[in-house]
């Protein structure tokens, strides 16, 4: 994991995603899940690629119970965007790198 992937809590997630300047990117994974683990490295990759324009973090749903719950998170991974304190788009499952890149763009 890199340092360009911030981890977020429930206490941490007003302060560090909806009152971020910047676009967010959360990943909603647990450490049991396969597919989460899949697309780890390629969001640690986006971090990097994106970093200055959209802030790519984690929340573990298993530490976190309130915030995952606020926003019907059912399945993981779920991948959500937020913009200026809102929820901008949603993608649930393992995506590829390309499918990473096209929901990033799509709310830059």
């Amino acid at each position: 994991m890199s340092d360009a992937i911030v981890h977020v809590s429930d206490a941490s997630f007003e302060q560090d995603v909806l009152g971020s300047e910047i676009p967010v990117l959360v990943d909603f994974w647990a450490a049991w899940c396969g597919p989460c683990k899949m697309i780890a490295p390629v969001l640690d990759e986006l971090a990097k690629e994106y970093e200055g324009k959209i802030k790519i973090s984690k929340m573990d749903v298993d530490a976190n119970k309130e915030t995952p719950a606020k926003f019907n998170i059912r399945g993981i991974p779920t991948l959500m965007i937020f913009k200026g304190g809102n929820a901008e788009g949603t993608k649930v499952g393992a995506l590829t790198k390309a499918q990473l890149k096209e929901f990033i763009e799509s709310s830059l």
